[in-house]
Formats: structure tokens, C-alpha cells, sequence
């Protein structure tokens, strides 16, 4: 699994303070409203090729594993 550094940032000097895939300008929000409209992984990373497979995989499994803790 990748650190958590890598796989998404917060700073005030990128995008306000967005939080947003580590090394790029990418919103992690921006995934979300990608699969909450039906569209796939692949399809956002085509849209976004800065964002590594990695990076997603390992956000979501992330978000997986604290939705799995507040059920627990």
C-alpha cells in the first residue's frame, strides 16, 4: 500500500487548500464526481493522466478501510 503522502496532499499554496492527488493539481473530489456519474477509473485517468493508477487504487482502499471502521 502507498504512504499516505502519496497519495493525496493538502497545501494553501495548491488549489486553496484542496486536497488533491499527491504531485498534482487534481481534486480528489474530482474522482468522486467521476465515479458518482457512472464513469470508470480508466475513464478518469484518460482525463487525467498526472494521476496514477496507484494513487486511486490506494485512495479508495484507504476510504474503504475508514468507511469499514465506523460500521465496526
Amino acid at each position: 500500500m502507498m504512504s499516505q503522502s502519496a497519495i493525496i496532499t493538502s497545501s494553501p499554496d495548491v488549489m486553496s487548500g484542496t486536497p488533491v492527488f499527491a504531485g498534482t493539481r487534481v481534486p480528489v473530489q474530482t474522482l468522486l464526481d467521476y465515479l458518482k456519474a457512472g464513469e470508470s477509473i480508466d475513464d478518469f485517468l484518460e482525463g487525467f493522466p498526472t494521476v496514477k493508477r496507484e494513487q486511486v487504487i490506494a485512495f479508495l482502499e484507504a476510504a474503504q478501510a475508514q468507511i469499514l471502521k465506523l460500521v465496526a
